[in-house]
């Protein structure tokens, strides 16, 4: 194996103009602009960011493309990239200025440089950050870093970001004479405009000197050493891949449906491409299923469990029987959720893993669930997604119980008395909800209920859905009690932020709202909207109750109220809704003995 030492400028160069290439065995590109931030922030300071893996080969291999579009040349394909596909592709997008395409979209990854930044080493821990996207925003998360709720937050987030010497861009940060576009930074050499927009007008000026030099530090980050480790032509593509999943699982810088994935391709030309077409076709119904579980998905089926670790001895023809039962599964399995459920995309799931339960039942069926079957699944489902069922202890072992039940062909009741052992009371009271927040499947529940009664937002009057087209009308969960007066009256965190302070309204509505007293903003909702813009959002309509001093009276009245529309609509929609003032039948009745469920759709 060789081994040599490549400036990062070279490794950029050889990216645009093709002479590297992705084998199929990789992941596509998942980095979120922080981490690209973080990157930049220890090559600036010359720390060690580990090295790239390639291998030089003529084998025909299977390719994907990069995130960033590449030049076509002679020498395409000749050298593949193994190991530092996130850090060159970011460096790339960074330094060309040049956007990243990411699920078909293409965005710039935005970074700023900070001319007055603070000597010495970092001033704050690293924080360690996942690669996940959120889809629903919180009424103080936004897009940019300097999102707030209070004018004495913006000014705290400010100094923070002051001693930071990147950040990721925002508009009010660009219009600040000290922060720089490292992009820009890069496409010339020139300081004099840089200089201008950071106010020096004279080379007199004390700053000029000490901006110079940072620009030009900035800059040799492109004259930075990358050790590269280049594998020799003779092995094989399938003995490369053995060294790929080595490298990574040691690093633990992929996880095990990656390198699962990595096992397949290397006897599975082509899987990726019908992997992300299959993914296109999901996000056509809004519904986005990672390419890991995908894989998984395959191994369900070719294994009926669902463990990676028979990957590599399953025979690949195996393999593709299961992506084929996989394939039909899946697609019942995103009717049901939206057509059945009511669950429009999936970060309304508190796990990906309910997919392959609903394949499998869909395959096991072959699609032929009679009508109390089909309210039971929905019962389970709904139960089991709050309660979250994947989402404690271990996950592959639960879903293997689960699989277990409906590959044996046991009556699907059966599916319930896992959850019985697992969380004991299935209904949900109002102490449920103390202390609980926007990161509990219980939020997940309270929104489908809240918008199955009705709630709209409370300025537009557009009906609750994740799918509504325009930034403006996304919805977003609001603090109905601002959360910065609560701070201000000394009320704890885990109260402040608990789903009984939740409204969920659009984000247009939420910065209109912005921190205004609630008994004002209320009052003037009640006044244009009726009291029934707030009895379908389970807010009470004393405006006693509005008061900050009042808070925990409101949190009071909000937990029992939202405890009551969360169970009534299990069961509404698993047809099993009592009459009024009765309690809920624990037990199924002569008429459903045989019935896939024999507990109703009550939660914890």
């Amino acid at each position: 194996m060789q081994q040599q030492n490549i400036p990062i400028g070279s490794l950029v160069d050889m990216y645009k103009r093709g002479e590297l290439r992705l084998p199929e065995i990789q992941r596509h590109y998942v980095w979120q602009a922080t981490r690209v931030r973080d990157l930049l922030d220890s090559l600036y300071r010359c720390y060690p960011s580990g090295s790239i893996l390639m291998w030089e080969t003529d084998e025909p291999v299977p390719t994907r493309d990069f995130a960033i579009a590449q030049d076509s040349t002679a020498f395409a394909g000749r050298k593949l990239l193994l190991d530092g596909q996130q850090r060159l592709t970011s460096l790339t997008a960074v330094i060309s200025g040049e956007n990243v395409s990411v699920r078909g979209r293409k965005r710039p990854i935005a970074i700023l440089f900070n001319l007055e930044h603070p000597e010495g080493p970092p001033s704050e821990a690293q924080e360690v950050e996942g690669d996940e996207e959120t889809l629903t925003l919180s009424d103080d998360e936004f897009a940019d870093e300097t999102g707030t709720d209070s004018e004495g937050e913006e000014q705290g987030l400010q100094e923070k970001l002051n001693r930071r010497t990147f950040v990721v861009a925002s508009k009010a940060l660009e219009a600040l004479p000290n922060w720089v576009s490292v992009s820009e930074v890069f496409r010339t050499s020139n300081d004099f405009e840089l200089l201008k927009k950071a106010g020096i007008k004279s080379f007199d000026d004390p700053r000029a000197q000490k901006y110079s030099e940072r620009l030009k530090r900035l800059r040799a980050i492109k004259d930075y050493l990358y050790v590269v480790h280049v594998l020799e032509r003779k092995m094989t593509y399938e003995e490369v891949t053995e060294i790929f999943v080595r490298v990574n699982s040691l690093g633990a810088k992929l996880k095990s449906s990656d390198l699962a994935l990595a096992q397949m391709t290397s006897r599975w030309p082509n899987l990726l491409k019908e992997l992300e077409a299959f993914q296109d076709e999901c996000e056509q119904s809004w519904f986005t299923i990672e390419l890991g579980q995908l894989v998984r998905a395959i191994v369900v089926f070719a294994t009926k469990q669902c463990l990676f670790r028979a990957v590599a001895t399953t025979p690949v023809e195996k393999l593709k029987s299961g992506w084929e039962q996989a394939k039909e599964g899946l697609r019942f399995a995103v009717n049901f959720l939206r057509a059945n459920a009511g669950i429009e995309d999936e970060s309304l799931l508190s796990s990906p893993m309910f997919i392959h339960v609903l394949a499998a039942i869909s395959r096991v069926k072959d699609n032929k669930l009679s009508a109390p079957e089909q309210r039971r699944l929905l019962n389970w489902l709904l139960v089991a997604n709050a309660r979250g069922r994947y989402s404690r202890g271990s996950t592959e072992t639960l879903l293997n119980e689960d699989l277990g039940i409906v590959f044996r062909g046991e009556n699907l009741a059966a599916l319930m008395e896992p959850l019985k052992r697992q969380f004991g009371r299935l209904h949900i009271e109002a102490g449920d909800l103390a202390g609980r927040g926007v990161n509990s499947p219980l939020l997940s529940l309270a929104y489908l209920a809240l918008k199955a009664g009705g709630a709209k937002d409370w300025y537009s009057g557009l009906g609750l859905s994740l799918t509504h087209q325009g930034k403006l009308h996304f919805i977003q969960w609001h603090h109905i009690i601002p959360k910065s007066l609560l701070k201000e009256k000394g009320f704890e965190t885990g109260e402040i932020n608990e789903i009984s302070n939740m409204a969920f309204i659009t984000g247009q509505t939420n910065r209109r709202i912005s921190n205004k007293e609630a008994n004002e903003y209320l009052a003037s909702i009640v006044a244009k909207q009726g009291k029934a813009a707030l009895d379908s959002q389970c807010v009470p309509s004393d405006p006693t109750l509005w008061h900050t001093e009042k808070y925990r009276d409101f949190l009071q009245f909000r937990r029992k109220a939202l405890a009551e529309r969360m169970n009534n609509f299990i069961q509404e929609k698993a047809g099993l809704k009592p009459q009024s003032g009765e309690v809920p039948d624990m037990t199924a009745s002569k008429e459903e003995s045989d019935a896939p469920f024999a507990e109703p759709a009550v939660i914890n």
